[in-house]
């Protein structure tokens, strides 16, 4: 067992001469115009689409430098060759030492021609130069600029977050032999299974109509300016608007005349069909050449999918690669910007962000693309969240790891030792309105926010239509570290539902408030580890639903993605069933319905009753580690 752990004191030390590096100051501002030169270009593709693209080099051209490239959506702005970005790079770390930085608006957004296609499907069978996705865009920018663009090494770097990070993960695909190191952040990677859009085929409702108004419509011509989104919203509440905009064909009518491709394509396709198997990269990660440097955030509220999944295929599909994963305890991105101590109401005892970019991500590049000496990192960098130590493991899930059963029990109890017998109570039953769902938070927002993800989840346990599950206060610790998985046993009176579980870690009730967050009650504090969502009707194919039968006890095992957190001894672990998380889930009708044209009329409520007998055991599977 190769596990070595970096204490929170040594971390904290060195997050103190770190810090300097987190953000950009005006002296970081002037260093890039006075040692930077900036151009423009539209560089032409295989088709003949050009890409609007920006490069920074630096004025000294005595030495050779290698490119560090960043395709994304989301505008490569500020435009005009005297107009600078701050900072470059990955982080101000990398400004300093001076790489050639190249951000590109990819194809059909912003001042790029062509026509913008939302996680475009890669194309393995290419036959002739109008066959085109964004691997051959890649291939063809990095030709384009180590042939064009003095004083290049010939070694090129891509990293990127969010979508840049979906689109560094397709430069993985047919790579150019000049990219070497490459860094998927947060990658978007399945818009159907688990991010962004939908979890295991329920529709993520809240962040995707606030995004998808504005990011999904055609634009009216090349301009530095996007799109506007959505605004009429006519309350701060965004429980009320959704609950009052009733159906997803209503939505849809508020976007009327917009032109909004995507959302249309949404609407549409329903189902995992061949529309949204075409836009995972994930079958594509073989015989990957470049090192990667695959990250994501236990709290990400967007992607936490994409850098699990990632990580899992290019380890199986392509084991020859020199891949490195690492999870911190961050919300989407934070990585990238300050300290990483909090996340709201949660310290994590050092500066984990900062720790990252110093003695992760900026060695990982510096080595390739730098010959610096190797910096040996961990196959897999993880940071536990509970107990907020890094560990390092030959690989991810780690190898020691055992498979483990948490059941629910009667009485709303919680154990790692299955039913011996039914009792008298063998299941608990509650009754999921349509019209009055389980909000994601307690916080009146109108757009979904981060914070929901370390939120203290009392405000759900005291509903009626919560199902609540405790162990007694724990006699030792317990740590998790991989894959879990629920599997419930239901019956219920509709003919399709969602269910909701959430893995949470409470505090002992005698927890002092944090004298840095001291109106913060923490004595009780129930904090969410992992959430997730299933709509039933996927259960047995995310492909072809099936309705439920009404009356019948059903298996549904759904993922809950991994974590890696310590239960500490004296903290109880609880889960929580629900069928709605509203409105960051849309709500299911609980009818076998087109849920995306369904009519006011579908929605009914219905009772749920979840079982744990020695014949339908209910359980959390989880990795844990002795």
């Amino acid at each position: 067992m190769n596990i070595y752990r970096i204490s929170c004191v040594i971390l904290t030390v060195l997050s103190i001469s770190l810090a300097a590096l987190s953000q950009p100051t005006p002296a970081d501002t002037l260093f890039i115009r006075e040692h930077y030169k900036k151009r423009e270009f539209l560089i032409p593709m295989r088709d003949g689409t050009k890409l609007f693209t920006a490069v920074y080099a630096p004025k000294d051209t005595t030495q050779v430098y290698p490119i560090l490239l960043m395709r994304t959506p989301y505008s490569v702005a500020p435009y005009g060759p005297d107009a600078y970005r701050a900072p470059l790079g990955p982080n101000i770390r990398f400004t300093h030492e001076r790489f050639i930085f190249v951000y590109q608006d990819i194809r059909g957004k912003y001042m790029s021609e062509g026509n913008f296609v939302a996680v475009r499907p890669y194309n393995p069978n290419k036959t002739h130069r109008q066959d085109i996705d964004e691997s051959s865009d890649t291939y063809d920018t990095i030709d384009w600029l180590v042939h064009n663009i003095p004083h290049n090494n010939g070694k090129v770097g891509m990293w990127g977050i969010s979508a840049p990070g979906g689109y560094a993960t397709a430069g993985l695909i047919d790579a150019h032999p000049a990219l070497v190191a490459v860094s998927p952040q947060a990658p978007v990677t399945d818009w159907f299974m688990g991010d962004d859009r939908h979890h295991n085929g329920a529709f993520m409702l809240m962040g995707s109509f606030a995004f998808v108004s504005s990011y999904g419509r055609e634009r009216d011509s090349i301009s530095p300016r996007g799109m506007p989104g959505y605004n009429a919203y006519g309350t701060p509440d965004g429980y009320d608007f959704y609950l009052t905009a009733k159906t997803l064909k209503n939505l849809t009518a508020k976007l009327a005349g917009t032109n909004n491709t995507l959302w249309n394509d949404l609407m549409t396709h329903g189902t995992y069909d061949s529309f949204w198997q075409a836009r995972t990269p994930l079958p594509h990660l073989k015989d990957v050449k470049p090192a990667v440097l695959t990250v994501g955030g236990w709290f990400d509220q967007e992607d936490l999918y994409g850098p699990i999944k990632t990580q899992t295929a290019i380890a199986t599909q392509s084991p020859q690669t020199r891949q490195h994963f690492v999870m911190g305890p961050w919300y989407h991105g934070t990585w990238a910007r300050g300290r990483g101590d909090w996340l709201d109401n949660i310290p994590f005892g050092s500066a984990t962000a900062e720790f990252y970019r110093e003695n992760i991500e900026w060695p990982f590049f510096m080595h390739h693309l730098k010959g610096k000496p190797d910096p040996h990192l961990p196959e897999a960098y993880i940071f536990d969240t509970g107990s907020h130590i890094w560990n390092a493991y030959r690989q991810w899930p780690p190898r020691f790891a055992k498979t483990q059963k948490l059941y629910l029990l009667p009485g709303g109890k919680l154990g790692f030792e299955a039913p011996a017998e039914a009792g008298k109570v063998a299941s608990a039953a509650y009754y999921s309105d349509p019209g009055n769902p389980v909000p994601y938070t307690a916080e009146i927002r109108l757009l979904r926010g981060s914070a929901y993800m370390v939120e203290d989840q009392r405000f759900a346990a005291r509903r009626p239509d919560v199902l609540v599950f405790m162990t007694e206060p724990l006699a030792d610790d317990v740590q998790i570290a991989g894959r879990l998985t629920a599997n419930l046993f239901v019956k219920t009176t509709g003919t399709d539902a969602d269910f909701v579980v959430k893995l949470i870690d409470v505090f002992p009730d005698n927890t002092p408030n944090h004298p840095e967050r001291p109106t913060a009650v923490m004595g009780g504090y129930q904090l969410m580890v992992r959430g997730e969502v299933m709509r039933a009707k996927f259960r047995n194919s995310f492909e072809k639903p099936e309705p439920l039968e009404p009356g019948k006890v059903t298996p549904i095992s759904f993922d809950l993605q991994d974590a890696a957190h310590t239960f500490k001894k004296g903290h109880r672990i609880m889960v929580q069933v629900q069928s709605s998380w509203f409105p960051l889930v849309d709500r299911n009708p609980q009818q076998f319905v087109d849920i995306y044209h369904a009519d006011e009329t579908d929605f009914t409520p219905a009772w749920h009753e979840v079982f744990f007998t020695p014949e339908h055991p209910s359980h959390i599977e989880l990795m844990t580690i002795d």
